[in-house]
């Protein structure tokens, strides 16, 4: 090998690191007052979604965001993306953080840090005009029951169904991912789906919107946390908002937000970090 090549080989390389380093960087560095850049996915009401008359974003989420960004001083610049790809938006660092109603799951944790802002759980639920075929849980066995397989929806679904159908011998239900919460109420409008899964969190504000159709099955199954997640690399960051949560928390503005969008049922009352507390 000449030494020509080699040099230039050593150029290449020492390019690509240069090229490499500027993104690694953006993970953990915030020019101070600089806007908090946050993924969403506008389809989850009332987390957040669009408002049909004006085509703005908005729900819980969008405004417990431009809260927390107030009382840093800042403001909150929303990028909408694909539940896809938000961690890796936050892992190279086109984000600063994820608020749009993501579960802390453990095994999301090793990238990410969770500040935990709303307690969630499964719950199943059918059209209004077959509740009668479902006035308990049990009767979910051997059917067909949806949810988003975005989520670990899916996944606890089959759990119940091993522990509630399987053990007392009777079918499991067959658990089907769909695109989306959207996606499981069309299958289950459609009749492709006897019932489906959705965070218990949301049902009501979607019952709201279309009265008379759809009818609750038993209560949420088992309990989650919704967080806003921030990646490991960032202590600073993390630190920044989980003073702003408490403090929002401690003046009553995260009561009075959760209000206004019937989740005070699901509010939290003091700051919990990775579900720890």
């Amino acid at each position: 090998m000449s030494l020509s090549l080699s040099f230039q080989r050593l150029s290449l390389v020492a390019a690509a690191v240069a090229f490499m380093l500027p993104a690694a960087h953006a993970q953990t560095a915030r020019a101070k007052g600089a806007p908090i850049t946050a993924a969403i996915v506008s389809n989850y009401p009332p987390l957040e979604f669009k408002d049909p008359a004006t085509a703005k974003l908005t729900g819980f989420d969008v405004e417990l965001g431009e809260a927390l960004a107030a009382k840093l001083g800042t403001t909150i610049k929303w990028e909408e993306t694909s539940f896809d790809q938000m961690l890796s938006s936050l892992a190279t660092g086109r984000v600063d953080i994820i608020l749009s109603g993501m579960t802390d799951l453990p095994a999301r944790r090793d990238a990410v840090k969770f500040i935990d802002y709303l307690k969630t759980g499964p719950q199943f639920y059918v059209m209004k005009e077959r509740a009668a075929e479902f006035a308990s849980m049990a009767a979910l066995c051997g059917k067909k029951v949806g949810a988003s397989r975005r989520t670990s929806f899916p996944t606890e679904i089959a759990k119940w169904s091993d522990d509630n159908c399987v053990k007392a011998g009777k079918a499991p239900i067959a658990v089907t991912g769909t695109d989306g919460s959207a996606d499981a109420r069309t299958q289950l409008r459609q009749g492709r789906l006897d019932a489906a899964v959705q965070g218990g969190e949301t049902l009501p504000y979607i019952m709201g919107q279309e009265a008379n159709t759809y009818a609750t099955v038993g209560k949420p199954f088992t309990f989650q946390y919704v967080g806003l997640a921030i990646t490991r690399k960032n202590d600073a960051l993390v630190a920044e908002l989980s003073d702003a949560m408490t403090k929002l928390i401690a003046d009553g503005t995260y009561a009075k937000i959760a209000a206004k969008w019937g989740l005070q049922d699901f509010a939290l009352p003091k700051l919990i970090i990775d579900s720890a507390n």
